[in-house]
This record gives structure tokens, sequence and C-alpha cells, in this order.
């Protein structure tokens, strides 16, 4: 199994240490074809990507691409704002993005309902370790699959992360609307047995690093490991072995034309 693309990578723009072209020369490195610089969204009061910066951003990608040779995609990796499946990234920025993935994060800032009933729970079981309510991980599987449904999503990084959903009816709903479901090689937030059952339905599969600094950009071993453990079915992952994904966002603006 050999990695051909990295489509969750950070840099100093938010929580990274690194910068742009350095994520792209270790990828170039690493045998890469195409990165994604998928910086923390807009809500994220500490570690957000701040709007001033979207055009030097997307400066850096493309300089970074000249020198490299790697095809760097200007990214980002949008928060869930709410239950019933908001995101931080509008459709009046989709222009300035290549690569659309959504994630759950500690410490957003949520639409005003979703503090009580999602927010404050998963933050205090998460930080606690504290058993979800059945109620909660409802609400969670829920606000995911909604943000699915309501945006054009290229994928959903590391579910269950700081969260408590029902991954497998996730990834159903991932499946039917043309979205990827992230196996994050940072750390393992789904089980053995749930990832097995993920890999029974239609869904497709990508590989990534969610690396915050360069030398980890294309270390997916991790995730490696976690998949020689079971029966996986690796055909259904679209970024190793030569393949790369067809992404829900490009197609979506294309046909917004």
């Amino acid at each position: 199994m050999k990695l051909t693309a990295d489509y969750h990578t950070h840099t100093r723009y938010s929580h990274g240490k690194s910068s742009v072209l350095e994520n792209a020369i270790w990828a170039k490195d690493q045998g890469l074809k195409e990165i994604a610089i998928t910086d923390h969204g807009f809500s994220h009061p500490a570690f957000g990507l701040r709007k001033g910066k979207i055009n030097p951003l997307k400066q850096d990608c493309k300089k970074a691409s000249l020198i490299t040779g790697v095809k760097v995609y200007t990214g980002i990796e949008s928060n869930l704002t709410s239950i019933n499946g908001d995101v931080d990234l509008k459709p009046k920025y989709y222009d300035d993005f290549e690569v659309f993935l959504v994630g759950i994060h500690k410490l957003i800032v949520y639409k005003l309902g979703s503090y009580f009933n999602f927010s404050f729970p998963t933050l205090f079981c998460s930080t606690f370790n504290v058993k979800p309510s059945n109620a909660l991980v409802k609400r969670t599987t829920k606000a995911l699959i909604n943000a699915i449904k309501k945006n054009p999503i290229d994928m959903i990084t590391h579910v269950n992360f700081c969260s408590f959903c029902d991954p497998v009816e996730v990834v159903k709903a991932a499946a039917d609307y043309g979205t990827y479901i992230e196996i994050s090689a940072k750390k393992e937030h789904v089980t053995d047995e749930q990832l097995y059952l993920m890999g029974q339905t239609g869904a497709r599969f990508l590989l990534s690093s969610d690396a915050h600094k360069f030398s980890k950009v294309g270390d997916v071993s991790l995730a490696v490991n976690k998949l020689s453990k079971i029966d996986f079915p690796l055909e259904k992952i679209d970024n190793i072995d030569g393949r790369l994904p067809d992404f829900r966002f490009k197609n979506f603006k294309e046909k917004s034309l």
C-alpha cells in the first residue's frame, strides 16, 4: 500500500508549525503527487484561519506547486457549528477553496442553540472520559448527517474525535452523497470493529496524516497498522497505489457555473 496524496495537512496559517512550502517539499520527498493545505475553519477562535489570510494562503499554495511540482490545493478543515449541520465555510467563500473538509473540534464558536445540547456535553464527556448519553450520540450522528446533506463536503475528518456518534450511520450518509470518510493516521478514533463495519458500506475512504508539522505529511503508518488488523477492502481507499479521488466540492462548483 503506497500513499498517492495527502489531503489533510496544516500550516502556520492555523494550528500547524510549518509553512505551505515546507509541507510541499516534504510531500515531494515522500513521492506524493498531491497535498491539500486544510487549515482549521474560521469559527475556531484560537486556531482558525483568519479571513484576511485567505489570499496569502492561496498564493503560497500556487507558489509551492510551481516550486515542487506537487499539486498543492488550497483547502480548509471547516468546523461543524450546529446540530442542524451548519458549518463555517459559507458559499460566498467557495471560490477561494479547492478542497472542503469538515470535522468536529473543541472550543468552536457554535450557533447559540447548539451549546447546551451538543457543545457543552460533548466537551464534558470527552474531557473527563465520561460515557456519552444515547441522546448525545444520536444528536451528533444527526448533526454530521445533516452536514453531509446540506454542504458539498469532500471528506469528514476523524469521525468520533472529541465527539460521539454512530460512525456506521455517518458513513452510510457519506456514501449516498459522495463524501469521503477519513481514515486518520493521527489518532485512533474508531474501534477495529467499527472500522470493519464502515468498510462494508458503499462509502469511499481516504487515508490522511492530519499533519501539524511538515515531517508528518504523508505519514499514515498508524492507519495502515490499524487496517492490517481487519479485513478492510483497500480498493475503497482512493488515495493509495496511484489512485486519486473524485471530489464532490469540485464537481459541485463545476455544475454551478
